[in-house]
């Protein structure tokens, strides 16, 4: 079976078939970058561009990066224009896609549905944390699979800031930080939420999992275990298309 999945991040709204037997994309996923000011009618724009791409004409999930409500209202715009505030996004996103059926779900608990059930978290119980390092920090948190949905945790005050300000792969960017300066601030963070959930395992995503080499065996000090994301900064798309598929089920 396959949906197609959109994952739309402060940076770039990439897209593609996921075959949801095997957890994985169809077809090579298709990118587009984020408009800046990413306000609601021009990251539209942008999907439809994704979504056009492959000529695809059945049910979409798609991913944002914020609070989402009931499957359709934003509720918080950190790393996006603030016009997205109270946008019926399920509505503008079908509107521009000529009436596909569509659902739309926070990138990091798409992104964390994806690896408790095809990936790094595959029948793990307990607590487990995934957390998406880009553009900010997104997080999901599962209690024996279960999700606790829109957690933001990346909005965390740390030593005085906002979190991803502090320890996102933009702010290693942004800061020029090392690979060891960079490490030292994500061991910080999750030595915080690690006091707060106490999870017996981290997952880390988001583009930054494909150099995990470079930085995981750095973070020392935290007791929960820590490993990257297996499907890396596909997840959201795999995601967004499992949540397309479960409601396309509940409406039968």
């Amino acid at each position: 079976m396959q949906i197609f999945g959109v994952d739309i991040g402060g940076s770039g709204i990439k897209g593609a078939p996921v075959d949801l037997d095997r957890g994985d994309l169809a077809q090579e996923r298709h990118k587009v970058l984020t408009p800046h000011p990413a306000t609601p009618d021009g990251v539209a724009d942008g999907v439809k561009q994704v979504v056009d791409h492959f000529g695809w004409t059945g049910p979409v999930g798609l991913t944002f990066p914020g609070v989402v409500t009931g499957g359709a209202t934003v509720r918080t715009a950190a790393n996006v224009d603030k016009s997205w505030i109270d946008t019926d996004a399920r509505a503008l996103f079908s509107g521009r896609l000529g009436g596909l059926p569509v659902t739309v779900v926070n990138d990091a608990d798409a992104a964390g549905v994806a690896e408790m059930r095809f990936g790094a978290g595959r029948d793990r119980r307990g607590t487990v944390v995934l957390l998406t390092f880009g553009t900010g920090i997104g997080s999901a948190v599962f209690v024996d699979g279960v999700l606790v949905p829109n957690t933001e945790l990346g909005h965390l005050e740390l030593n005085g800031h906002e979190a991803e300000k502090r320890a996102s792969s933009k702010a290693k960017d942004d800061h020029d930080l090392s690979w060891e300066q960079w490490a030292r601030r994500v061991r910080k963070y999750l030595a915080h939420v690690e006091m707060l959930f106490s999870p017996e395992l981290f997952i880390i995503g988001g583009g930054v999992s494909r150099k995990a080499d470079k930085f995981l065996h750095l973070v020392e000090g935290v007791k929960a275990g820590i490993v990257p994301a297996q499907l890396q900064n596909n997840a959201g798309i795999v995601g967004a298309a499992m949540h397309a598929a479960q409601a396309q089920d509940r409406s039968r």
